[in-house]
């Protein structure tokens, strides 16, 4: 059974992440018209922080990651995502609860927002996410 590990990146990992990223959200946003091909992956390349940003491997094969943004009074949970080939087994579980357990050990809600009419709206309400508020294409969401 393959182990999954959790490795902080370098400013080398970030173009391979916008692409995990353009195949993670490519049908969300095309299902409510907003894929675009450089838009997509520049939302993160923008605001790449090598140290805010953990990739997940398996075999050595990336399967996904998150980043993580430590605000004064809360944890922001900016981005994660599994890959489509990995989703649904088990990965985005075992690593938000990973994540909320270090969130409830010191104390701090985690925040998040989520593209509307994604499955990861569900996802987070399974999860004990209470949404916040919302904007015209994100639902916000608070843990803890």
């Amino acid at each position: 059974m393959s182990t999954l590990q959790v490795l902080t990146c370098t400013h080398q990992d970030a173009n391979l992440l916008a692409e995990l990223r353009a195949r993670a959200m490519k049908d969300s946003l095309e299902a409510i018209g907003r894929y675009d091909e450089q838009r997509v992956r520049n939302r993160l390349l923008a605001n790449f922080v090598a140290g805010n940003t953990y990739q997940l491997r398996m075999d050595n094969q990336l399967v996904g990651f998150y980043v993580i943004h430590q605000r004064e009074d809360h944890m922001y949970l900016d981005h994660f995502y599994i890959d489509p080939t990995f989703q649904g087994q088990g990965l985005g579980h075992k690593v938000l609860t990973d994540i909320l357990q270090q969130a409830h050990a010191s104390a701090q809600p985690v925040r998040l927002g989520a593209l509307r009419n994604s499955r990861a709206n569900e996802f987070y309400r399974r999860h004990g996410f209470i949404q916040t508020h919302e904007d015209e294409f994100d639902i916000f969401y608070q843990w803890g």
